[in-house]
């Protein structure tokens, strides 16, 4: 069994009763590998997000979209993803590059159904596969530490209307956000590649 509870996770199991309740659920569904389960759900999705924290503890969140299967099951124990364009802030890569722990939640709104996975990161610019991702940027390999499916009841269902038109595609240009064209930023825009 992988213990994934730390001091405060068992005080407060202690004081609301769920000790064996949190125990099972570590012993049933948490792994230290990508099971075919959780493989298949991760190349369905189209989305997740990625939990980092910077150099002084603050955590921040990002949404990270992409084509459908953009994060690749390299392995049991590996994934992997782009990071495309942005707005030039790298909260989650300049993250990475002073702590590597992750936390990534896919989700899936239509059947609800989520899936966590903490590991460790690193980021590369000159990575093997950036060349198989249009437009990306950066290469995320994460070393998983623990992945395990999450009760998916507090989900809204919420129909997909598709991805986004700015999802790098071959073949097609990729359209600039309205927000690249606001004075304000126009001359501190870096150029195009």
């Amino acid at each position: 069994m992988t213990e994934i509870y730390h001091q405060g996770n068992r005080a407060l199991q202690d004081q609301f009763g769920t000790r064996p309740l949190a125990d099972r659920v570590n012993e049933l569904v948490v792994h230290d590998f990508i099971d075919e389960e959780a493989r298949q759900f991760i190349a369905s999705r189209n989305m997740f997000f990625l939990s980092t924290v910077d150099d002084q503890g603050r955590p921040t969140v990002s949404y990270k979209g992409g084509a459908t299967g953009f994060v690749r099951v390299l392995d049991d124990k590996n994934i992997a993803f782009p990071l495309y364009d942005g707005n030039g802030m790298f909260f989650s890569a300049g993250n990475l590059s002073v702590n590597s722990h992750v936390g990534l939640l896919f989700i899936d709104f239509e059947e609800p159904h989520r899936l966590r996975l903490h590991g460790t990161a690193t980021v590369s610019v000159d990575d093997a596969l950036l060349g198989e991702y249009h437009e990306a940027q950066l290469i995320v390999r994460i070393k998983v530490r623990n992945v395990f499916i999450n009760c998916p009841r507090y989900i809204h269902p919420v129909a997909s209307q598709g991805e986004s038109e700015y999802v790098p595609r071959a073949g097609v240009p990729t359209p600039d956000p309205e927000w690249k064209s606001w004075e304000v930023v126009a001359d501190v825009l870096p150029d195009k590649k």
